[in-house]
């Protein structure tokens, strides 16, 4: 008698930035129960997990230059709006369902989920989370993640506050699971590197991790520009690299209003400052230190022992989120690195964190490398998917009756009624698009990109006379 092969995972992740897709495609990797995707299978091992991603149409609807940056494999790959997505997930049969959004688009997928699966017996285990540090409007956006089957927690930390937040309004809070960032690795700092650059060694990198949002004014990001630009000057056998997540036109995770590839154009940099793209991972290969205002690009670099600075030039804010670094060690300001000022990493901040280097201990209470960090996630996932009787339907905590003044508006926004079903006219077309629909969808996208970085701040300008 022949033996029988498991079925292939099916996993279904939903993102609406280039950001979260990253996110969400390497969580499902590493949250998914069985071999990896990226792992090539032994001859009768079980393949990896089939992946079919599915991109919300929006604002931050990644172009294909984003998606070949992040440089994540799928199976298949489209964009989608909310309600072709919901009839997609009525039509297929997956295991496992990623949702990578903002809050609102996570409640409005919890509710539409929840009705177009009303009458099936099993439905995929639904998990989401956030892409990041999440230093800002904690309460608000755990509440609209509630109703998910696991909410990831990034570190220790976090777990704790969810945790507390969800008991804090009398609502389920089983469903936080620790785990880590995934897009943590690479190799550990190695020391610097000959600053004479001579036979063949590169010289010591300094590199500025910039933000889309952060900060959002014109003269802040000028001064951290200018900053940048003379610590070149200062040391031209460095080379100074400003790292940026997205050209002109495009957009992430946040409005960008003031790129800095606009900025630096009225400046004259020196010859060892350059503009770099590309995967953040990549860059931090070379880098002998990471400076930053609050980018998640900092646990990045603490993950591997990178000298990292998070700015105080600023004033450490919760509007710039850099407060969520107090007690780090790594808090300092321009003039302090220029005078060669280098933080240590407070350790047990880091641990705290879910940020460790070459497989060391996470947490002090034994809580495992950064490989194990994903494995309780793994294992109830993998007890969901064989619960007797298939799982329980969704129940978020917001409802028609616990938020009447704020989940229709929610649900609206993604076309959706109270009740979580279309509303009429809703775009949900059942083929691609053609050619007038694509150029009129591209320059309504034009047209508001514009709207973003020339005419509001234009406006804000005004303004202020």
């Amino acid at each position: 008698m022949p033996i029988s092969t498991p079925k292939r995972l099916r996993i279904a992740v939903l993102a609406d930035s280039d950001t979260r897709w990253k996110w969400g495609a390497l969580t499902a990797d590493r949250i998914a129960p069985g071999p990896s995707m990226e792992a090539a299978p032994r001859e009768g091992a079980q393949a990896g997990p089939l992946l079919d991603g599915f991109l919300l149409r929006g604002r931050a609807t990644p172009t294909p230059r984003q998606l070949e940056e992040v440089g994540v494999r799928a199976d298949s790959l489209r964009e989608v709006t909310a309600v072709e997505f919901l009839r997609a997930m009525a039509e297929e049969s997956y295991d496992l369902l990623v949702l990578s959004l903002v809050g609102g688009g996570v409640q409005a997928m919890l509710h539409g989920l929840a009705r177009v699966w009303e009458h099936r017996t099993s439905r995929p285990v639904v998990v989401t989370g956030y892409v990041g540090v999440v230093y800002e409007k904690l309460a608000d956006g755990l509440l609209l993640r509630h109703g998910a089957d696991l909410v990831l927690a990034n570190s220790r930390q976090d777990a704790d506050r969810f945790r507390a937040v969800y008991e804090g309004v009398g609502a389920d809070a089983s469903a936080v699971t620790e785990v880590a960032l995934p897009f943590l690795g690479g190799a550990p700092y190695e020391g610097e590197h000959d600053p004479s650059a001579k036979q063949g060694r590169r010289p010591y990198t300094v590199v500025f991790a910039a933000q889309p949002s952060v900060p959002d004014s014109r003269k802040d990001r000028a001064y951290l520009l200018n900053r940048l630009v003379r610590h070149a000057r200062r040391h031209p056998e460095r080379e100074v690299l400003l790292k940026l997540r997205s050209k002109p036109g495009e957009h992430t995770t946040h409005i960008e209003e003031l790129p800095y590839q606009k900025l630096v154009q009225r400046l004259d940099p020196p010859a060892n400052f350059r503009l770099v793209y590309g995967n953040m991972g990549e860059v931090l290969d070379r880098t002998d230190l990471l400076v930053t205002v609050s980018s998640t690009a900092a646990l990045e670099s603490l993950h591997r022992r990178v000298p990292t600075v998070v700015l105080t030039d600023l004033g450490i804010r919760e509007s710039l989120g850099n407060h969520h670094f107090v007690g780090s060690g790594c808090l300092a300001s321009w003039d302090q690195l220029d005078a060669g000022h280098r933080p240590t990493p407070d350790e047990e901040w880091v641990s705290r964190q879910g940020v460790a280097a070459g497989g060391t201990s996470r947490t002090e209470s034994g809580g495992g490398s950064y490989d194990s960090a994903f494995d309780a996630a793994r294992e109830r996932i993998a007890e969901l998917l064989d619960r007797p009787g298939g799982l329980p339907p969704l129940t978020p905590y917001y409802t028609p009756v616990t938020a009447p003044g704020y989940l229709p508006g929610i649900l609206a926004r993604h076309h959706l009624g109270p009740d979580g079903t279309p509303l009429p006219g809703a775009p949900a077309a059942d083929k691609e698009p053609g050619p007038v629909r694509q150029i009129v969808r591209r320059a309504a996208r034009g047209a508001y990109r514009h709207g973003v970085q020339r005419v509001a701040p234009f406006i804000r300008r005004m303004g202020e006379l």
